[in-house]
């Protein structure tokens, strides 16, 4: 169990913001809530052994800024609504917080913000918003004003339930001028990304394949080209994508003696796969025949690459891949990869 599946149990109202935080809406006084966020704490680290910190605040900017002093202060036992304290108090502990450690402010803002006599978050608070609009954008009027305690950004309740386009594209670990290659690296990409488009349960309308060189490569003359493709029908379908961008080719790559530094295959004109009836007559070929379930079902409990279709179902890996030996490991997505303490 996640620990964002833990405390949605506590609220009705809540954004994933990331892998590793959540948004919730309670209601209550401080007192009170400080006491449901120690049992949210607890119940987390009792099913996941996951510590985490409970930040609460009448806004989304002043939760954060509860997280700084959270994570200041070790006495507070990783729980702490900024309603605890008085005007005078909120004063100084915003004083004494750098405005560029705000969430939402940007980095390269310090320079302007300074120039402004802006230095820390007690500064930002007091700018005029329409001014700091004027200056910035509605972003910091924004802030200031979620700062003053006054609710700007709402929780974003209910998240995209699928993406307006999906792509797979990746840097070669060598270059690629061979047109047997390029076939290969196209035939595996517009598979990889329709078992993506599968996952979230949507079907494409068109296909488009890009493919460059790379910018400090002096063996080659620099060139860049995309094209795409119009589908017959919707679908996820990972022969007729594979088909489409094999098709692309020729246009992809006029020229012998290229050297490719990275590729990559996009699919947009998405829709909902339940919302999608074809007329038999347009039916792609191999529609129906639940080919995709099946390479997804194998490669899940095999390999990622276990099987594919045509030049993407190479029993070896390809030597241009890109080379993964030293990624970091996913101990936070990954069973697998949980990191190991040595008592």
């Amino acid at each position: 169990m996640l620990p964002v599946e833990i405390i949605s149990r506590y609220s009705a109202w809540q954004e994933v913001y990331s892998i590793d935080e959540s948004f919730v809406g309670l209601r209550g006084k401080p007192a009170e809530l400080e006491r449901v966020g120690t049992e949210i704490r607890q119940t987390v680290h009792r099913f996941t052994g996951v510590p985490v910190r409970i930040a609460m605040g009448p806004t989304k900017s002043l939760a954060k800024v509860a997280a700084i002093g959270i994570k200041k202060t070790p006495a507070m036992n990783g729980v702490l609504h900024v309603g605890r304290y008085g005007e005078e108090q909120m004063s100084r502990i915003l004083e004494s917080i750098p405005v560029t450690d705000l969430w939402g402010v940007a980095g390269r803002s310090r320079k302007k913000l300074a120039a402004m006599n802006v230095h820390s978050a007690r500064d930002l608070r007091d700018l005029d918003p329409k001014w700091a609009r004027k200056k910035f954008n509605v972003n910091m009027e924004r802030i200031v004003l979620e700062l003053r305690g006054i609710p700007c950004v709402p929780l974003e309740l209910i998240p995209p339930t699928t993406k307006d386009q999906l792509i797979f594209s990746r840097s070669f670990s060598k270059k690629i001028a061979d047109d047997r290659e390029m076939e290969q690296v196209i035939s595996l990409y517009a598979q990889r990304v329709s078992a993506r488009l599968r996952a979230q349960g949507s079907l494409a309308g068109l296909l488009s394949a890009w493919a460059m060189t790379g910018w400090a490569d002096t063996g080659t003359v620099a060139h860049s080209a995309q094209v795409s493709v119009g589908l017959s029908a919707p679908t996820d379908d990972p022969i007729t994508l594979t088909k489409a961008a094999r098709a692309l080719m020729p246009k992809l790559f006029p020229t012998e003696g290229i050297r490719y530094a990275r590729a990559g295959v996009v699919l947009t004109d998405l829709r909902q796969a339940d919302g999608v009836q074809p007329l038999d007559l347009f039916r792609p070929e191999f529609e129906g025949r639940g080919v995709g379930q099946a390479l997804d079902a194998i490669n899940r409990k095999f390999a990622t690459t276990a099987v594919g279709v045509g030049r993407g179902g190479m029993k070896a890996p390809p030597g241009w891949e890109m080379k993964r030996e030293l990624l970091s490991r996913r101990c936070l997505t990954n069973w697998d990869e949980l990191l190991v303490a040595a008592a």
